[in-house]
């Protein structure tokens, strides 16, 4: 009786009942478990459950149903409270049904002409059989054969169908164990051994050896094993398998398996003839067919002597990770969809094949559950008629296995690449590229020739960016422009130059979707994001732990098969580089302290460019082959480069302007830059006795001019489009005011159609603008619109010229002081 069986037929109120334990009107009473004044316990008979409120009591916050209540009340084992549950039932296990069930099998036999003429047909009328004409629910219309244990009581049964559908002929009942025709004798010195039941009783009724039947080519179960240890006087096993493929192999996995258990016995394979079987060779031959392939078979030689291997790669089958295959010799099993990276849990979607009739059981379940598994094992086991003892034992085994390849896939990757990974086309000429002089222009250029068009500045500063995803604190990048500026088209080209393996690219990031990822599955990845703006907070939070941190670690909650909740952690390792787009990048101040803000060009030079290329492309003028040739070209050169740690033996001699906005990170920033820069020219630099590369003077030098205008804006009160907007509109302003610029007043409608900006973008720019005191409404009306007029001209040039002075100067005294 299984134990859900026991449930639903034992209730709470009956168990309080037996125990003298009467619940008042409210179902409440005094708890059993603790000293209890009030009644702290309440009955919940819907659910066949109590639950104690108490903090007093050692059940408290568990629901403990009729089997856990009766093993606390009477502190015995799990096992003893499930025999009381049965007696309180009533219920009484049943002694040897199988025996007299198989004997009145027997008896309807001897009636059924059609059973009997099947059995004569295959010429094993005078084996041991019986025939369920359907009075039985399972195994209807099928001859029967017993399965005894050692012994020799029946424990189950073999049904063979006579209606001649091959799909289903096949049946055994529920948890098949026991051999046929019986456990060999103590004295048995040659054993054959079948692949079917079949076979087996036409070798005992026309031969005078021990025979045992196997259950199919995969169906040599841990009785077999047992009964072949245990006969001492055991000199040979002959294998008398189908003539097929199916029958070969499987002759040899068994022989082997057979070795490693006894290795000092002989071995031998009858050569069936193809196409044949041991029942079908008597129907075509004479009788003496049988001994006489037995006395011409051939010995098995083995060329190891392993007495404990590990599963072999046949058995194991790792392949494709999105479908792991273990095969045994008792069932097929499947892991579908891959494992997940979780440390603490291996949560699979997994399928149970019956190894003769192709019969499935599908299931999701947690390989690190015993409960969950025990159970799944039982109702696979029952719809496959199979045994859930060796179902349980195989998934012991396949779990060591998925968890040994689970620790292989999850390992931290080295972010360094060989030259065996590289496209072998460009390895060669991409070393070259990265050797010779003036490389930062010569890559810049390149870039172009790809697809990237103008930004030649941003191009560059954002490849530089994404190539430290190989290093241990890899940069950030916070792209802004407003809407249709090409920000997000800029990202992607970057994107595209960096190897498959290395990135990932998000649309969409969920508020805890970070979070779920493996354990290394974010480790060392440049990760894109087209628009940092639709992110929640939680989002957010997380991806900046990732920027700043390298890791985010969770806190859940699980709940066990009982209904009990504990915490479970859960870890996402980085470090990651990455870039983002926004349009709103005054709003993302965290964010903009971890990155690089780099500010689109939006101006009208850029817009003739990439009008130009578009329709030069539309008309077919440009070589998109020579274009996605560049592109495999940057992406096999940053494979070629590794990850190395870099020193920088003049950083305290080049210090950012005070002015610029959080200076202790920006700093920071820098020093990574130049580490960038170094790694790019990794095939130029020296390296210490520690194997680090070092910084020279160039690197700190090309850092600086790339990042010149990010610190600009780091310094500047006002983000990359919003200054580009102020520029043009002062220059607009200037040039219709005639010397009086100071006093000219506009208009929204105005502006729209000179600068060609749209309404909402307009509204965003003069609202900041006003915000920050730049201008001033000056007049109009609400329902007509409103006019401004400029407060604070502001000099960006004199500040730009102030802080290239400062760095260039400090560059400058550098190359002096080692000249």
């Amino acid at each position: 009786m299984e134990i859900s069986e026991i449930k639903a037929s034992l209730t709470i109120a009956q168990v309080l009942d037996h125990y003298g334990l009467k619940p008042d009107k409210n179902h409440r009473l005094c708890c059993p478990f603790h000293d209890d004044k009030t009644p702290s316990m309440q009955v919940y008979t819907e659910t066949n459950t109590v639950h104690c409120f108490s903090s007093n009591c050692k059940l408290h916050g568990k629901a403990v149903d009729v089997i856990d209540f009766i093993m606390h009340h009477e502190g015995i084992t799990k096992h003893e409270a499930i025999l009381k549950a049965k007696e309180l039932i009533g219920y009484s296990e049943p002694s040897q049904p199988l025996e007299k069930l198989f004997k009145v099998f027997q008896s309807t036999l001897k009636k059924n002409e059609k059973a009997q003429a099947y059995l004569k047909g295959r010429s094993i009328e005078k084996a041991e059989t019986g025939f369920n004409s359907g009075t039985w629910e399972s195994l209807k219309q099928c001859v029967i054969f017993p399965l005894k244990n050692k012994h020799n009581k029946i424990v189950s049964l073999y049904g063979r169908s006579i209606l001649g559908n091959e799909e289903s002929r096949h049946f055994y009942t529920r948890n098949r164990k026991g051999l046929y025709p019986h456990w060999p004798k103590a004295d048995t010195k040659q054993l054959i051994l079948t692949e079917a039941i079949i076979d087996a009783a036409t070798l005992v009724q026309n031969t005078d050896y021990s025979v045992l039947a196997c259950y199919g080519t995969n169906g040599f179960t841990a009785e077999h094993e047992q009964a072949i240890i245990e006969l001492k006087q055991l000199e040979e096993v002959i294998i008398f398998f189908d003539g097929d493929e199916a029958g070969k192999e499987g002759s040899k996995r068994i022989a082997d398996k057979i070795h490693q258990l006894k290795p000092e016995i002989k071995l031998s394979s009858v050569n069936t003839p193809q196409g044949e079987d041991v029942n079908s060779l008597l129907q075509s031959h004479e009788p003496g067919i049988l001994s006489h392939l037995v006395e011409k078979r051939s010995p098995l030689s083995f060329s190891s002597e392993r007495k404990n291997p590990a599963p072999t790669s046949q058995q194991f089958d790792s392949s494709n990770p999105l479908k792991l295959i273990y095969r045994t010799l008792s069932a097929n099993y499947y892991v579908k969809g891959g494992l997940r990276h979780e440390a603490d849990s291996m949560r699979v979607s997994l399928d149970i094949e019956h190894p003769q009739n192709g019969r499935k059981s599908r299931s999701k379940v947690d390989l690190y559950e015993d409960k969950q598994v025990e159970r799944m094992a039982r109702e696979a086991a029952e719809k496959l008629q199979l045994r859930s003892d060796l179902i349980q034992l195989d998934l012991e085994v396949f779990t060591e296995l998925l968890e040994q390849y689970r620790e292989k896939s999850n390992a931290p990757k080295e972010t360094a690449q060989t030259e065996s990974n590289i496209t072998l086309q460009y390895g060669k000429q991409a070393i070259d590229f990265l050797s010779k002089p003036n490389l930062i222009k010569r890559w810049n250029d390149l870039i172009g020739k790809a697809g990237v068009i103008g930004e030649e500045n941003n191009r560059i500063f954002l490849m530089g960016i994404a190539i430290t995803h190989k290093m241990k604190e890899p940069l950030h990048a916070l792209i802004q422009g407003s809407s249709g500026s090409g920000k997000t088209h800029l990202m992607a080209k970057v994107y595209n130059f960096i190897p498959q393996a290395d990135k990932k690219n998000f649309t969409r990031v969920t508020e805890g979707s970070l979070y779920n990822y493996g354990m290394y599955d974010l480790q060392n990845k440049l990760i894109c994001i087209e628009d940092l703006d639709g992110m929640k907070e939680e989002a957010q939070f997380a991806f900046r732990e990732l920027q700043s941190k390298g890791v985010i670690i969770s806190s859940t909650s699980t709940k066990d098969d009982n209904g009990n909740i504990s915490a479970q952690e859960k870890t996402v390792y980085g470090p990651i580089a990455s870039m983002s787009c926004t349009t709103k990048g005054e709003i993302y101040e965290d964010n903009m302290s971890r990155c690089f803000i780099i500010a689109v060009d939006e101006s009208h030079e850029q817009s003739k460019k990439v009008i130009y290329y578009q329709n030069q492309k539309a008309s077919g003028q440009i070589d998109e082959v020579k274009e996605k040739q560049c592109t495999e070209f940057i992406q096999t050169m940053v494979t070629l480069l590794k990850s190395y740690d870099v020193i920088n033996p003049y950083a305290d001699k080049v210090h950012l302007p005070e002015e610029a906005h959080k200076i202790r990170r920006l700093n920071g920033l820098y020093q990574a830059f130049v580490k960038a820069v170094t790694l790019m020219h990794q095939y130029q630099r020296k390296k210490d006795n520690r194997g680090r590369l070092i910084s020279e003077k160039e690197d700190l030098q090309i850092a600086a001019e790339i990042l010149f205008e990010s610190i600009l804006l780091k310094v500047d009160e006002l983000d990359g489009s919003l200054r580009q907007f102020y520029e043009r509109l002062k220059l607009y302003i200037k040039t219709k005011g005639n010397g009086h610029h100071e006093s000219y007043e506009f208009g929204q409608r105005e502006v729209r159609q000179s600068l060609h900006v749209s309404k909402t973008q307009l509204h965003r720019y003069l609202h900041d603008l006003e915000q920050l005191e730049y201008i001033r409404q000056s007049g109009g009306y609400a329902n007509r619109g409103f006019n401004y007029k400029v407060l604070y001209w502001d000099n960006v040039q004199a500040m730009r010229s102030k802080v290239k002075r400062h760095l260039q100067g400090q560059l400058d005294q550098l190359e002096l002081a080692t000249a």
